[in-house]
Formats: structure tokens, sequence, C-alpha cells
């Protein structure tokens, strides 16, 4: 299933998204007179997505898509974990050996950003780039677990842009200002289920600025494998229910190409991964 947060005439609310029709909270409440939360992470984690879910068949889609703007998914996760240097043909083209072990970053939950929303970009930053990424939802509290457990835990996936200044990343010598800014996480437009992704490590990745490719790949390209990468991190911290884990982006960003091409104020970014839809993005320059 395809599951959105949403808004519509500045009233939020989410729902499952099935073709360009809707069924919203409100409409899942009316139909089954099951009185389901307002948070959308209560209704995913806490029981009431798989009680809905078991209903689905029956309930009728009765909004249409194109009337709601798309909003983060999770709009308060305890975690966004971002994995560097995870894909084999972005190490290659940085000059790099993937880590056996994952290299990461977390970025601000104050970055998260709808997929059709502004990228906010302060004017003094001169380096603007782009990263495609597979982000995995958690779907439960968990520490110590295994590769096979860490499959369970999975709840769903969708696309983040994992945005960053490389100006300000070159001169700090690591990642956390540099993809630290409001707005610098644009992801979804939707979790899609894991369930409807049986095969994570084989879908294909594409970034288009302006209507140009940038990156054409597919996560097959991945050093560590989704399950893996949540299993290692669970030895580190405890990952909890809504947290997100960004698995890295593959050859085709601008960082330390002497050719580079950054984005500039008004640029438009669309990035797609098949069977997660699409994040449309345009980059505002704004003075800071």
């Amino acid at each position: 299933m395809k599951i959105a947060r949403l808004l519509k005439e500045n009233m939020e609310t989410y729902g499952f998204v099935n073709g360009d029709k809707v069924l919203t909270r409100e409409n899942m409440t009316s139909q089954t007179g099951v009185p389901i939360p307002q948070n959308i992470k209560d209704f995913l984690f806490d029981g009431w997505f798989d009680e809905i879910k078991s209903k689905a068949g029956q309930l009728n889609y009765n909004e249409k898509l194109p009337g709601f703007k798309f909003l983060a998914p999770i709009p308060n996760p305890s975690k966004i974990i971002c994995l560097a240097f995870n894909y084999k043909d972005h190490a290659k083209e940085q000059n790099l050996i993937p880590p056996d072990e994952p290299s990461i970053v977390i970025k601000p939950r104050s970055t998260l950003n709808g997929s059709t929303s502004d990228i906010i970009c302060p004017s003094f930053v001169s380096k603007l780039d782009y990263e495609i990424e597979l982000a995995v939802i958690i779907g439960a509290n968990c520490k110590n677990i295994s590769d096979k457990e860490a499959k369970d835990i999975v709840f769903g996936y969708m696309i983040l842009n994992d945005t960053s200044s490389r100006d300000i990343q070159a001169k700090d010598k690591q990642f956390t200002r540099a993809k630290g800014f409001d707005t610098f996480a644009p992801c979804g437009p939707w979790i899609t289920t894991a369930d409807e992704i049986p095969d994570p490590h084989n879908l294909k990745m594409v970034t288009k600025i302006n209507g140009v490719v940038r990156q054409n790949s597919s996560t097959s390209n991945m050093f560590l494998n989704v399950y893996s990468i949540v299993s290692m991190l669970s030895k580190v911290m405890t990952l909890e229910k809504g947290d997100i884990i960004s698995t890295g982006t593959p050859a085709g960003v601008m960082l330390n190409k002497p050719d580079a091409i950054f984005l500039k104020d008004g640029d438009k970014i669309e990035m797609e991964i098949e069977g997660l839809g699409k994040l449309e993005n345009t980059v505002k320059v704004r003075l800071a």
C-alpha cells in the first residue's frame, strides 16, 4: 500500500493512495467506524494500520489526488540517518573503496520537505548538490538484530533527496552542517509498504535536472544491502518506529567533479525510483 501525508485547503491529513484516488483518514473513520488517530506515526505503528488494511478492499477511495499537496510522510522521526559512499559506482567515481560498515551522518528532522515543495537554498551556499537515495522506514523499535530479523523490521520505502552544500562540506571536513539546512531532505511522495517491494536491491533510480538525466543507476549497485544496514545500525543505536534510514546515492552527483554544474535558483529536480513514485522539487535561493 501507499500511505501519504497530505495537505488540502490548509488542513493536514493522511491516507492511502491508489492511482489518482485517495482514501483519507477522515473517510477511513466514516466508512469503518474505527476512531483512527490524527498522528500518522500512531496510525502506522500502533496497530491501526493493520486493522484498516484488513478492510481496505471494501473501502471507497472517494477523493481525487490532484486536490492535495504532499507533505513529508513522517513529520517527526527520532532519527534521519544517511549513509555515505554506499554505492559501488559512486565510490568508484570518487576514487574510494566503499566502507564495509555504515559511514553515517544524522540529519535534523527540520530538513524534511515535501515531494513537490521548494528546496530553500541560503544565498551563501555556492555549491548545492543533489543525491537520490532509497530511504527505509523502520516499523518497530529494535536493538542488536540480525540481517534476517531486519527484514521484518522494515515497514516500507520512499525516495529521499539528501541535498548537500558541497562548499560547506569541504570547509567543515564533515557532513552535518552541509546536509542540515531546513528543506534539505525532500522525501516521499508516499511510503510504499515493504510487501509491495519484494526486492529493494534491484530498483531503477533516475535523477533529472531541468529534464537532463544526471543520475541513472540501480539499487543493485549498493555495497551494503538494506537488511545489513539496519542490522549494523541497530548494534550502534536503538532504532525506533518511524526512523528514516537513507541508504546512499549512486554515481552522478557533482561532488569533486572539475566540470561540476551545481544547482541554481529555479532548477527543477525530478527523482524517480522504480515502484516508489517521483519527487519534483524546485530550488529557490533566498537571502540569509
